[in-house]
């Protein structure tokens, strides 16, 4: 073999790592919790991981540690695709059945709430690294009692109070309308945000009071109101980032991982969160939120979706692949010239 072609193939098989690069640059996207109203983990990060001043929150890292409290931004099921109620279990929907998160499942009536009405209301979903898909915001029923554990059963599903899909990024808020119906006492604010490029899904858990600041028929007998929510400010958010485990890439494990499942264990102050397995008799959540009986199963690895799981939203994931593929027909086209120089019709001189 010719030094040219030698050459021509060395600059051929370059261009593979960079192409490669080029696809692992392309950016990370979809992270983020519930901010008006304020989600329980970012009300609990706010007060401050390492010493909490809520009982409650007080009584979440006691129960899973702070870390979870850093990862604020990441409750999440890398291949959800809409099966929330599958991967879910009652007891466990306010960490999405992870185990870091177990202490946000605490069934308490002292969790911070945010004092709303009945009414039209301005959703904000913090987000830290916005994409497309779509949100579905759900509120429990009347009667919902808040000193026990969270079930899937709580929730109207029929009626979501707050349905956006690709709402624009603002100020690092994503920001929807929604009605919140009459209610009283304490409710709870349950959030789905399912990505339509990935099946990937976040959750977050809000607690609200109708009528006060967490008072009222809602918070049980003997209790004291909650004291209000307060999200955190973006220098929390930034003095905490370094010591976050969520990376924009695939959140804490690639992301056609299922969350880890959360082993039994008995919640602070006494409260055990169920760990029952959900019942396959209810109706599962969709991609959209709605209620759908159908199953959907999460498209193989390596499909053409798995691009998406790199986080970038499908603009960026283009421009990378087509730099990569330029990469790619550049280097072709060298080795194509060098090898025509080196065939006998270039040395028909002799």
């Amino acid at each position: 073999m010719s030094a040219r072609r030698k050459a021509a193939g060395v600059a051929v098989l370059g261009t593979v790592p960079l192409a490669l690069s080029a696809l692992a640059a392309v950016p990370a996207a979809a992270h983020g919790s519930m901010g008006d109203p304020v989600s329980r983990v970012s009300q609990c990060y706010a007060e401050g991981p390492e010493n909490p001043r809520s009982a409650a929150c007080k009584a979440a890292v006691a129960a899973g540690g702070t870390q979870a409290l850093y990862d604020w931004n990441g409750i999440r099921i890398g291949d959800a695709n809409g099966r929330h109620q599958e991967l879910i279990p009652d007891g466990k929907l306010c960490s999405a059945n992870s185990a870091e998160f177990k202490g946000l499942d605490l069934a308490r009536a002292d969790w911070p709430a945010t004092s709303v009405s009945s009414g039209s209301y301005s959703f904000k979903y913090r987000v830290t690294a916005p994409h497309k898909g779509t949100f579905k915001v759900y509120i429990t029923k009347q009667g919902y009692d808040p000193s026990r554990p969270l079930a899937w059963s709580d929730l109207d599903l029929t009626h979501p109070v707050a349905t956006a899909t690709d709402p624009a990024a603002s100020g690092g808020f994503y920001t929807f309308s929604g009605t919140l119906p009459e209610r009283s006492g304490k409710q709870l604010l349950y959030a789905v945000w399912q990505r339509s490029d990935s099946p990937e899904a976040f959750y977050s858990c809000s607690d609200v009071a109708f009528g006060g600041a967490g008072g009222g028929k809602g918070a049980g007998s003997g209790s004291a109101p909650a004291p209000s929510a307060s999200a955190p400010s973006e220098k929390q958010i930034e003095d905490g980032s370094d010591k976050s485990t969520v990376h924009h890439d695939h959140g804490h494990e690639d992301a056609g991982a299922s969350a880890k499942p959360a082993a039994s264990e008995s919640g602070a102050a006494g409260n055990t969160a169920s760990a029952g397995p959900a019942a396959e008799t209810r109706d599962t959540v969709d991609s959209a939120g709605s209620v759908d009986s159908a199953e959907s199963r999460p498209e193989a690895a390596g499909s053409a979706r798995s691009l998406a799981e790199t986080g970038g939203d499908a603009s960026t994931s283009y421009v990378a692949i087509g730099g990569a593929a330029a990469l790619a027909l550049g280097a072709a086209a060298l080795f194509a010239s060098v090898r025509r120089r080196a065939t006998p019709s270039g040395r028909r001189g002799r």
